[in-house]
């Protein structure tokens, strides 16, 4: 086997089957070894951006992704969405073709560097939005590429694998077995579990906020053994949503601090013990920070520790952990007495405007079991966060990150991910102007998703948060979205541009129907903002003292 060749059968061996990417000059040799293996689909993006963020988006789905980019251009085109899969902890395996190594050694002046003679510039600009990195040659090829899927499987971030042109098509002159997947100290484990259960054995109350890292090492049915046999009840916080099925008889719905849902909140804060399970306590998770769950009542479990209270318990791994508790937890009762709330009945009919009170409700009843729904960072995620999710359906969103424009390419990226499930993207028509021509590549790959763009005439998250709802930086160009689907290659899908309760309500009926991919544009008032996001702008105001 050549290098590049060796690289893709060991990323194959592991579950990736497609790379997203952009084709360059230097990135020839990764670009021609991914269409000549039989076994992977180069799956060709509009821009470099796009690709990292369809990546991201297929990663969520599959667990890891690929993309490939050419040198200097292209991986930098590429970075934000790189650093947005190293924040939500997603492994991705970034290939990037690099000038020759004769070129290198010469320090040149070529196209796509800076015309300095310096060729680690790009790799080093790469360091702190990756877990790991290498530059491929024919020696340590073997070595290198079994470090970087250990780094990339146990950090569950990307990673950068360089590939000189001259040295890709090379042979392989080397070996080296794949790195076992790591496992718990025997001792720390146990040592862990028995307090866990002893904590758990004196409390009157308890709950769990099961958190996305669960869903990022993909224990989803690991977590529900335990909730099936401990009876405990839980909650989710926003970056987490779906992360267990909302129709479990153990929900009692979204955690978001004092925001919203007090309910559950006070529960959830009152309990003698709150186990959460690969949670994140970001300020979109915490509502602003707004969560008050006392540290010494808190047992937190991520990869690959727990602690409890002060004290840690290192290199205990987040599956042997889950499966030790529901091994040996008891089933009991819990004390809790929150029912997740039920579904609102949308507001208005007919000729009756479109808000936020008719929106979000029919989103929400749209929704069917074993969806995948991409909602967009802003106002569009937020008006759906509280929804109840079918069962089997996924809710994603890039809460912590937060790029605007992420959600159309992630959409995706998640259809090729799983082009047997419905996909349904909710985008603000601002963060679509960022990437909204990658939903040409849907049609491209025979794909069918359903789109809705909520049309505001503007970006509202940012008129929420600002002093100036008004200035001009929020403002944006007034595109027909309705039109473009058949501009972009989307001739057959259906499309409809709908301002009224009426129209949405048919245009709803029609796209659940399409048998080709849909796009709703809806129109709705400049302000028209779900509870979430206006919950969210006075909490910030009073946290900033704007």
């Amino acid at each position: 086997m050549t290098v590049i060749e060796h690289v893709l059968a060991r990323l194959n061996d592991i579950g990736v089957t497609d790379v997203f990417g952009v084709p360059g000059d230097f990135a020839f040799p990764v670009n021609d070894a991914i269409c000549g293996n039989s076994k992977m689909q180069w799956i060709g993006c509009c821009n470099e951006l796009n690709a990292a963020y369809a990546a991201d988006g297929y990663a969520r789905i599959k667990g890891l992704g690929a993309v490939c980019t050419t040198y200097g251009v292209g991986e930098l085109s590429a970075l934000a969405g790189i650093a947005g899969s190293y924040a939500e902890h997603l492994p991705i395996f970034h290939l990037v073709g690099a000038p020759n190594m004769a070129v290198q050694s010469a320090r040149a002046l070529m196209h796509h560097t800076l015309g300095n003679g310096e060729y680690d510039l790009f790799h080093r600009m790469a360091q702190p939005v990756v877990c790991a990195s290498a530059i491929l040659t024919p020696q340590n090829v073997a070595y290198e590429t079994e470090r970087l899927i250990a780094e990339a499987l146990y950090h569950r971030r990307p990673v950068y694998m360089a590939f000189p042109a001259d040295l890709a098509n090379q042979p392989v002159l080397g070996c080296a077995r794949p790195v076992c997947a790591p496992r718990s100290d025997p001792n720390s484990l146990a040592a862990a579990a028995d307090a866990i259960i002893a904590v758990l054995a004196k409390a009157s109350t308890a709950c769990m906020l099961p958190g996305i890292l669960v869903a990022r090492a993909g224990l989803q049915s690991k977590l529900l053994s335990l909730v099936n046999v401990s009876g405990l009840p839980f909650a989710t916080m926003f970056m987490a949503k779906s992360v267990l099925d909302e129709q479990h008889p153990s929900y009692i719905g979204m955690y978001d601090g004092k925001l919203m849902n007090h309910g559950v909140g006070t529960f959830v804060e009152g309990c003698d013990c709150v186990l959460a399970i690969g949670t994140l306590f970001t300020d979109f998770n915490t509502g602003a920070f707004t969560s008050n769950i006392d540290p010494k009542r808190l047992i937190s479990i991520v990869h690959h520790r727990v602690r409890i209270g002060s004290k840690v318990y290192p290199n205990v791994e987040m599956e042997d952990i889950l499966r030790v508790l529901a091994e040996r937890m008891p089933k009991r009762s819990w004390g809790a007495n929150v029912v997740p709330p039920s579904s609102s009945s949308p507001a208005g009919s007919g000729t009756d405007p479109i808000t936020a009170d008719a929106l979000y409700p029919r989103w929400a009843n749209f929704l069917a079991p074993d969806d995948i729904l991409i909602a967009e960072t802003g106002t569009a995620s937020m008006g759906l966060g509280f929804a109840r999710m079918p069962s089997g359906s996924s809710f994603h969103n890039q809460t912590l990150w937060g790029s605007i424009g992420w959600a159309t390419p992630a959409a995706f990226g998640a259809a090729v991910a799983a082009p047997d499930r419905r996909v349904v993207l909710i985008t603000g028509e601002g963060a679509h102007q960022f990437t909204v021509q990658e939903i040409s590549q849907f049609a491209r790959r025979g794909l069918r998703p359903i789109i809705f763009v909520l049309n505001n005439s503007g970006y509202l998250i940012e008129r929420l948060l600002c002093k100036d709802p008004a200035i001009a930086y929020n403002d944006i160009a007034s595109w027909r979205y309705a039109e473009l689907p058949k501009a972009l290659g989307c001739g057959d899908w259906f499309t409809a541009r709908v301002d009224t309760c009426g129209k949405l309500d048919e245009a709803l009926d029609a796209a659940a129907c399409a048998k080709s991919g849909a796009y709703v544009e809806a129109i709705t008032d400049p302000y028209a903002a779900s509870p979430l996001a206006l919950k969210l702008r006075e909490s910030l105001q009073a946290l900033y003292k704007s």
